[in-house]
């Protein structure tokens, strides 16, 4: 399983180079693959011609023996796609996607010193195996290189010593690749966010941001630090002779038969570079409302506001709070050929169809400001603005809402109502941000109870007292909690739903807003219908979607904001 991106054993270029899409599979050309390994055979041709050579073919994967587990390490387990089952009558019962490979049953027999018996199993039911009794793949394949030391550079204490063509060569070993491959495989595989290498004094850490949490990995050995972080160099085009500055890259690559976009970003720390890759993944991003927990009535306050013809929608919240994915859902909702829409962001994160989607590239002078000054000049319907950061940007989104274009942006601010002050202090003539807003949605992400092992238990002393009585009352003295089981990966918890509050500008909010009021004052004319982010999170606790620890973490009470 490799990702070759720029892979050439010629020294890396002193400055950075746009890395190339790539495939999860190594030693092969770029194809959609599956798993690790060689590439995924036809499942169902194999199974017949195993029939017609009497190769047992398995529905369920006996449990293996320690004595088996023991004779193949994860890297040739990985490598030539087989787990040992047993042993019998001097026999190594092997499981196989394609008990066809013969040259990997030589290779087994030739590893272990016995004869091979094949059985074959579906690809799911073999990478469960693989799992479960090699423990995390990635891991136990950088404890498998950590005999390989002698052939490395001796870093642990040393790593600015290390030249930038060692690292190059070291990141071109192929079982280097293969773990690099392998850590990206399975954080896709996790559903992970993002995933975290840290460097420490002495070990290097590897985690995955799984439904907002962080998870440590078991880490790879310390030595390998400076390889490691040479090979993500080189597959995201940066320039790996530059260790102390903060570098961006991008990786594309292809897993499943799907395109997945990879934002990395390394920073210089005390004990080397720490790389955060972000995953983005459009088959996982879920692009209706309904999808991303938000309430009935509030989609439909939402399909109101997106069909306007003119004036401006803001959605805020902190970083990571799903600002970006709540608008994608909209601006789809949107669509209509009829209609010209155009985006700006920092960075484009995924490539909606139909739409037109604009990086913001600073270094060459395109900024929020300057690119939504020009893409007026376009002759837009809908604009969306990744982020109004500054007094120029928030004064061209005003006077382009003014001009009969529907605006669509983001704001950092802790709920609905701060945002209008937000605007102000930037620059914005409240009378005319009071006559362009329409309305402001807030929102934070909680994690989703995971159904398969959902069950009712009592509310928890310490949750209990944090809550008011007509909280309490929503209840029942019980709430519901993910026992733990495989679908969830023991945690829960399995995907995230979003806690929402809208400010719909009613007339009387407009005026307060054009007069410069207080947000305490503003706060008594919301319409009835106003819920807040922390209403709306009890809400879906109490219907079993989340728990009362995951709303408590994400927002804030009622009484905290002056409601």
């Amino acid at each position: 399983m490799t990702i070759d991106a720029m892979d050439d054993p010629t020294p890396m270029p002193p400055t950075p180079t746009t890395a190339t899409e790539t495939s999860l599979t190594p030693d092969l050309p770029a194809t959609e693959l599956e798993s690790p390994g060689m590439p995924t055979p036809d499942t169902e041709s194999i199974r017949q011609r195993c029939e017609v050579l009497g190769i047992k073919w398995l529905e369920k994967a006996p449990p293996p023996t320690d004595e088996a587990i023991a004779l193949i390490d994860a890297e040739a387990a990985v490598r030539l796609r087989v787990v040992p089952l047993q042993i019998d009558d001097n026999r190594l019962t092997v499981a196989m996607v394609d008990p066809l490979d013969i040259a990997a049953m030589d290779e087994v027999a030739t590893l272990t010193g016995y004869p091979i018996t094949r059985v074959g199993l579906e690809q799911k039911i073999f990478s469960d195996l693989m799992r479960d009794h090699y423990g995390t793949t990635a891991a136990r394949m950088a404890e498998s290189l950590a005999g390989e030391a002698d052939e490395q550079v001796d870093v642990e204490h040393n790593l600015d010593a290390i030249e930038a063509e060692d690292i190059h060569r070291m990141a071109e070993q192929p079982t280097l690749i293969n773990l690099v491959n392998l850590l990206l495989l399975e954080a896709i595989q996790q559903r992970a966010s993002d995933v975290h290498i840290e460097p420490f004094e002495n070990e290097l850490k590897v985690k995955y941001r799984v439904d907002g949490v962080l998870v440590e990995q078991q880490p790879p050995p310390k030595h390998l630090q400076p390889a490691l972080i040479g090979r993500i160099k080189i597959m995201s085009g940066m320039n790996i002779a530059e260790r102390y500055v903060p570098q961006d890259g991008h990786i594309t690559l292809r897993f499943e038969g799907r395109k997945v976009d990879i934002r990395v970003s390394t920073v210089p720390t005390l004990y080397g570079e720490s790389v955060v890759m972000r995953i983005l993944d459009k088959s996982a991003l879920p692009l209706d409302l309904e999808t991303l927990g938000m309430s009935e009535d509030l989609r439909r306050h939402m399909d109101t506001l997106i069909a306007k013809p003119h004036g401006m929608v803001l959605v805020t919240g902190p970083t990571g709070s799903g600002k970006t994915t709540t608008l994608y859902a909209a601006l789809s909702k949107l669509y209509d050929p009829r209609k010209k829409i155009i985006t700006i962001e920092d960075p484009v994160e995924y490539e909606l169809t139909g739409i037109n989607q604009i990086p913001v590239n600073p270094k060459r002078g395109l900024t929020f400001a300057t690119g939504l000054r020009h893409i007026l000049r376009q002759d837009p319907d809908v604009i969306f603005v990744g982020e109004i950061r500054d007094g120029e940007t928030v004064d061209i989104a005003i006077r382009s809402a003014l001009t009969g274009h529907l605006i669509f942006s983001t704001l950092h601010t802790n709920d609905a109502m701060s945002s209008i002050g937000r605007m102000i202090d930037m620059g914005a003539e409240s009378y005319l941000a009071a006559s362009v807003l329409e309305g402001v949605l807030a929102q934070r992400l909680g994690r989703r109870v995971c159904q398969e092992c959902a069950e009712k238990v009592p509310i928890a002393e310490d949750v209990e007292h944090r809550l008011s009585p007509a909280e309490l009352e929503m209840f029942n003295g019980t709430v519901t909690r993910g026992a733990g089981c495989d679908e969830c990966n023991g945690a829960g918890t399995y995907g995230r739903l979003g806690f929402f509050e809208l400010l719909r500008i009613n007339p009387a909010l407009r005026r307060a807003i054009s007069e410069n009021r207080s947000v305490a004052d503003m706060r008594k004319m919301v319409d009835d219908s106003f819920m807040t982010m922390r209403d709306d999170g009890l809400n879906k606790a109490a219907a079993g979607m989340t728990t009362i620890e995951e709303v408590l973490r994400a927002t804030q009470d009622t009484e905290d904001l002056g409601v």
